[in-house]
């Protein structure tokens, strides 16, 4: 028995370290010495007669056998944390990660309706900038996330679109002189980007056949929710989700001097790991969830797919 619990802790040493690809990372989360995780790995090595790491210098490169045991490693000690979840107080909760702007101007409110009809599944949101949507079951203390993509994930995600991403430029109501502009009048305009890589602007503009205006110039934000409040402030066009910024049209505090929304090709997307202990709550706040979503209907807006 001392041997087989032995065995166990190698092969999480060796799980951590085949994640971050450092032996002094993996010993820095597992409270050992370098020196441990080197001999935990080195026995693993004997064990199974080949190398599970190609060392290259101060880093660590997984061999192929490596990469097989680490990828079913990654798996089974989730079941076994999905196991021990069970006896925790928050066995009937749900950890929710989900993009800042989504949260505030959307789940926010959503979750709010959802603990006042359902109080048996408690909900704890952690509202994440990302740079690129992404969320890893395995190393993160989520149960759930909510992510903007293309809907393809790895085969042990389930996941539900809650809506699709529908682009459109908004401004302040006075930024723009008179009705109906033509597209050529965002030369004189300062572009809002909410997004380092500008694609919301690229992506529109490509729909609409109008690559030629140039979009490297404006004010770069990091989120969605910054280019929204530049454009509520007169600082300029910003190009923005529509169903995220439906609020301040609806208000009129925004305004669509463009109003061609190009479908984007992304959604947002609720996902989980389908061997979750948590699946009945799961669907509960899926269903929810969707049926929150408010419709779009903005007049005079023309919808264009990609």
């Amino acid at each position: 028995m001392s041997e087989r619990i032995q065995a166990l802790h190698a092969l999480r040493a060796f799980e951590v370290a085949s994640r971050y690809g450092s032996f002094t990372r993996a010993a820095q989360e597992l409270a050992l010495t370098q020196g441990a995780v080197s001999h935990h790995i080195k026995t693993l090595e004997a064990l199974f007669g080949c190398d599970l790491f190609e060392r290259r210098g101060p880093r660590l490169r997984l061999t192929e056998h490596g990469r097989l045991l680490a990828q079913e490693l990654k798996v089974g000690f989730k079941i076994i944390e999905n196991a021990c979840a069970l006896l925790r107080q928050d066995r009937y909760g749900l950890r929710l990660k989900a993009p800042s702007t989504l949260s505030v101007r959307w789940l926010l409110r959503a979750l709010d309706g959802f603990k006042k009809v359902d109080n048996s599944c408690p909900v704890q949101l952690s509202s994440v900038w990302m740079d690129i949507d992404a969320v890893d079951f395995y190393s993160e203390p989520y149960d759930c996330a909510i992510l903007l993509g293309n809907g393809r994930f790895p085969a042990e995600v389930e996941s539900l679109k809650l809506f699709d991403e529908w682009l459109i430029p908004v401004c302040h109501p006075d930024y723009l002189p008179g009705p109906s502009p033509e597209l050529a009048a965002l030369e004189r305009c300062e572009l809002l980007h909410p997004s380092p890589d500008r694609r919301d602007w690229r992506r529109w503009l490509a729909r609409l056949d109008a690559r030629e205006i140039g979009i490297d110039r404006g004010q770069v934000f990091d989120t969605l929710d910054q280019g929204i409040s530049a454009a509520q402030q007169g600082l300029g066009i910003s190009v923005v989700d529509l169903m995220l910024a439906s609020t301040d049209l609806a208000a009129g505090h925004l305004v669509t001097p463009f109003p061609q929304a190009v479908a984007s090709g992304d959604g947002y997307y609720m996902t989980w790991l389908k061997a979750s202990p948590k699946a009945a709550q799961m669907h509960k706040l899926r269903d929810f969830l969707l049926a929150r979503v408010p419709p779009l209907t903005h007049p005079g807006v023309s919808y264009l797919y990609g």
